[in-house]
């Protein structure tokens, strides 16, 4: 009976998402234009404000997801997802309290980590769609079907991800160490300029040897028919690319959260949130990222602050250290940075 409630309630999140994205596509951003700075800000204002009030609604009902009604299914979900937690002596109403206390407080860690996260996914964007030579106007089209596809590939990545840890426990260390290693090539790699070579991609080469490619954009249409033949237009191999670099990105972002909580549905949660923040935020920080030059430092910093998390996760929960902790340091780590890059500029901004 859980399961149905639990697939209740993700239906209805998915539906209301898929409704707000709608009718950001389909009635506010009917008309192409290029995203400008004011209106950016706005909408990644709206996102970061949905997203709080998500978080409110699981710290008020957080219990519902899971379908708790009764001390024995609340006790099964601390073993489940807060075992380090002994809640044997309290009541239920105390209990219920502290339960969706961590699990408000898990979302709130989990979004922030990989909204501050995507930082990074946003200069592979920029790359892709200045090598293409993208107009502006078409940005936000792009980028509207590529957060659809990658909140498909999340969803598959996730409750794989779940159901895997679930069984085997060990692939904790294993997503420890790969993220200790994310973390140390991206802080020795932050002052290189990255780059696309277009003709020399894998997937252009593979897209240019099975199937004809219109030499053009065509406004924002992703294929069409020329002589009755289908083409794909250059902006379906933006699209293609911007997809296979949030595949790659997601490689990072997963085991990252699965350091704050094992629960899925508050993985999910925290993911499809950040997700659609991206976008907006996108076209914020490509007016201001240049003047951040301390962010990179900061993402490779808090990598390695999860890969160590996963790595000692049994330690660290014997010793009460909580995810309110992980979103102080979180919190800290960004603030440190972006102090220093406005108290200390690069020099050709001086």
């Amino acid at each position: 009976m859980n399961y149905v409630f639990e697939n209740l309630y993700f239906i209805i999140f998915l539906i209301l998402i898929i409704s707000v994205i709608l009718i950001d596509l389909l009635i506010i951003g009917k008309k192409k234009h290029e995203i400008f700075f004011k209106e950016s800000v706005i909408w990644t204002s709206i996102w970061i404000f949905l997203s709080f009030l998500f978080f409110i609604f699981l710290y008020l009902y957080g219990y519902k997801i899971h379908n708790i009604d009764n001390i024995a299914s609340l006790k099964s979900n601390f073993l489940l997802f807060y075992p380090h937690l002994l809640v044997d002596q309290l009541s239920y109403s105390d209990a219920l309290k502290l339960y969706q206390k961590n699990l408000a407080t898990d979302y709130l860690t989990g979004y922030l980590l990989e909204y501050s996260l995507s930082i990074d996914n946003i200069f592979v964007i920029l790359i892709v769609l200045t090598s293409f030579s993208v107009n502006p106007k078409y940005y936000k089209t792009v980028l509207f079907w590529g957060i659809l596809g990658a909140i498909v590939l999340r969803f598959l990545f996730i409750f794989l991800g779940s159901t895997l840890i679930t069984k085997y426990q060990w692939l904790l260390y294993l997503f420890g160490i790969f993220l200790l290693y994310s973390g140390m090539k991206m802080f020795l790699n932050r002052n290189r300029k990255e780059r696309l070579e277009v003709k020399d991609h894998i997937l252009v080469k593979f897209l240019t040897k099975y199937f004809n490619i219109y030499p053009e954009y065509r406004n924002q249409k992703f294929w069409l028919f020329s002589n009755g033949k289908l083409f794909i237009t250059p902006l379906l191999i933006v699209l293609i690319l911007i997809e296979f670099s949030d595949l790659v990105f997601a490689f990072d972002s997963i085991p990252a959260i699965f350091s704050i909580t094992r629960d899925p549905y508050i993985v999910f949660f925290s993911n499809i949130f950040a997700i659609l923040g991206l976008r907006s935020l996108f076209f914020v920080l490509i007016k201001i990222l240049e003047y951040f030059r301390f962010l990179k430092i900061g993402i490779s910093v808090i990598l390695v602050f999860v890969g160590f998390k996963l790595l000692l996760h049994n330690y660290i929960d014997k010793t009460g250290f909580t995810n309110i902790y992980s979103l102080i340091f979180i919190l800290i780590t960004l603030f440190i940075c972006a102090t220093l890059s406005i108290v200390l500029p690069a020099k050709n901004k001086v």
